[in-house]
């Protein structure tokens, strides 16, 4: 039965480039359970975006000395080069700066204050006398008065990873002016009146323990049950979604809030764009749709508490020409496999002390399929995990290029040469034969079965014993030996790898897609596994912008057994994978701490 899947991905900030934890966090992920869910046959839409409003682009354009617009235009660019390139399929990549974006988010801002969902409530803000204003809370950094952190930020803790009042900080310091004495002055506000959904959150995430990560449900039980308390969801700043009333002209909604209803927005912005505005309903009041929020673990509680909240004060089906909503129940995640944080070298990711790994900058000297496999093959799931330039090495040249590169290069070079570039004919196969194409075959379900709990490591893992096996299945079969004696055996055999190569390439697919396709190719087949992920321009009434896009009409229904038959066309191979020489590890090492080049982040 097809299934309806939303996959719903964190929106990086444009305020820098991709780095390899955000591969590791949410992107590849993402890409790997809708790629296999296409292939399934399932109706899948995966949206995301640039985060245009983070007070992140704000801090960066005051220290640079140019318009925040300006900054998040640039990334939001490069976005959409980096991750075309590192194949992120999404149905549409879009940001929180077009004009669907301000009105459906500002729609549900109205309707929560309808509602009895929303208060106004006078505030107590850090001011700054130099800069003459409120600082909003990224502007804000000091020791976090629950783990004592040093240098924690206004609104959250990257150490203990709880959400911040920042005029509770120790020593709250400007980050513009560390050395200034912050005052508190008061503002009125608008706040989430999150305890009235204390107990729909608690009942939600019961009825998830099953599905769930366990880390992700105890943290957020926890929060709940520590107590919750209203949220400010609007802010003293010139940057950002207008706040929808009279006399509030000088305030926007807070990036918190709005941005986590991009996932809304551009399914609606998506729907346009293919000339069905409705499409996107098919996905949020579907009740049997399983909509997912691929995050990482700093993300926890704005999309296990904050976002449901919203989505539980909004309940009923969404009317954009009137900005209301009326009828069905609107879905609530189904999952949010949060993923812990990938470390660099043994140490903590850090921008400003340049010790990252920049998605653009390794694309330029690396292959996409072996930046996938490693960072995948060492996903942070279910613990932080590491990149280390020795384990990339090691397991591209080890395991990508030795089991699968060498097994596709040789058998589809063997069978080229030695069959007249067709798969070869046979009688009748082996018990060996049949035996090891069964065993693949099984790998569908297998590997599959573990990309639906999200468990993507051990999918590979599981997929890559699968080529060991067949690696084994060779080394006892030796076409090589036996075509000079028994040419019939050695066709045997020769079908039987290819058949299996054939099953492999699906299986991998979801996680090595380009190289996939690669071997598609060689086997004779035309067209593709996947389409084409494009940059496209949209219009808007005020003004254009870009945004991926990506045609799902190949992928759909392809999870299937091999169909290769004998005297098929096979097109000359070249090797999957570039070797990589023990050089690479101290030079890249030597990147890190050390100043980038300026021509790549500055506009």
């Amino acid at each position: 039965m097809t299934k309806h899947i939303h996959v719903s991905v964190a929106w990086p900030y444009a305020n820098g480039d991709l780095h390899v934890g955000h591969l590791a966090g949410a992107y590849l992920p993402a890409d790997i359970f809708a790629r296999y869910h296409r292939l399934k046959g399932n109706r899948v839409l995966m949206v995301s975006g640039s985060d245009s409003h983070g007070t992140p682009i704000s801090v960066e354009a005051d220290k640079r000395g140019v318009p925040a617009r300006e900054i998040f235009e640039h990334y939001h660019e490069r976005f959409l080069l980096t991750q075309q390139k590192i194949g992120i399929s999404y149905d549409l990549f879009t940001h929180t700066d077009t004009e669907n974006h301000h009105k459906v988010a500002q729609d549900i801002f109205l309707l929560l204050l309808e509602r009895g969902y929303l208060y106004k409530e006078t505030q107590q803000l850090l001011y700054s006398e130099i800069e003459k204003r409120f600082l909003p809370d990224r502007y804000v950094e000091g020791e976090c008065y629950i783990c004592g952190y040093p240098d924690a930020r206004g609104d959250q803790c990257d150490n203990c990873g709880n959400l911040l009042e920042a005029t509770k900080l120790i020593n709250p310091r400007s980050k513009n002016h560390p050395e200034e004495h912050l005052i508190v002055r008061e503002a009125e506000h608008y706040f989430l009146d999150l305890a009235q959904f204390s107990d729909q959150l608690l009942a939600y995430l019961e009825s998830h323990q099953a599905n769930w990560r366990q880390n992700v449900v105890r943290f957020s039980q926890n929060f709940i049950q520590e107590g919750l308390r209203g949220r400010p969801i609007t802010r003293d700043i010139d940057w950002g979604v207008p706040v929808p009333l009279e006399g509030w002209d000088e305030k926007r909604l807070y990036v918190w809030f709005e941005a986590v209803m991009g996932y809304l927005t551009a399914s609606i912005e998506w729907a346009h764009n293919t000339g069905d505005p409705d499409a996107w309903k098919a996905w949020w009041y579907n009740p049997d749709a399983e909509v997912y929020n691929f995050i990482g673990k700093d993300n926890i509680p704005f999309h296990t508490i904050i976002w449901q909240a919203e989505l539980m004060g909004i309940d009923g089906i969404y009317n954009q020409q009137e900005g209301n909503y009326n009828g069905c129940h609107i879905q609530l995640p189904y999952n949010v496999p949060a993923n812990e944080f990938m470390n660099i070298e043994g140490k903590q990711f850090s921008k400003s002390r340049n010790w990252a790994i920049w998605v653009p900058d390794i694309l330029e000297r690396y292959q996409p399929d072996a930046v996938r496999y490693y960072i995948i093959s060492t996903f942070p799931e279910t613990h932080d995990s590491d990149f280390s330039w020795d384990g990339f090495l090691n397991r591209v040249n080890n395991e990508l290029l030795a089991a699968w590169g060498n097994l596709v290069n040789r058998m589809l070079s063997f069978a080229y040469k030695r069959f007249d570039g067709k798969v070869p004919a046979y009688d009748a196969l082996t018990y060996a034969d049949v035996q090891i194409i069964n065993r693949v075959e099984l790998g569908f379900g297998e590997v599959g079965n573990l990309i639906e709990q999200v468990r993507l490591r051990e999918a590979l893992q599981t997929a890559m014993a699968l080529v060991r096996e067949a690696n084994y299945y060779l080394d006892v079969r030796k076409p090589w030996h036996t075509i000079k004696d028994d040419p019939e055996d050695a066709a045997r055999a020769v079908y039987t790898i290819l058949k299996v190569i054939d099953n492999l390439k699906t299986i991998l697919a979801p996680f090595l897609p380009f190289s996939s396709q690669q071997v598609h190719e060689y086997l004779g087949y035309n067209g593709q596994i996947f389409g084409d992920i494009q940059i496209e321009e949209f219009e808007e009434t005020t003004r254009s912008h870009k945004a991926l896009t990506y045609d799902s009409a190949p992928a759909v229904g392809l999870w299937l057994k091999s169909s290769l038959l004998p005297g098929q066309p096979l097109r000359e191979p070249k090797a999957l994978y570039q070797k990589l020489e023990p050089e690479i590890v101290e030079r890249e090492r030597s990147f890190l701490g050390a100043p980038r080049d300026e021509h790549a982040i500055v506009p």
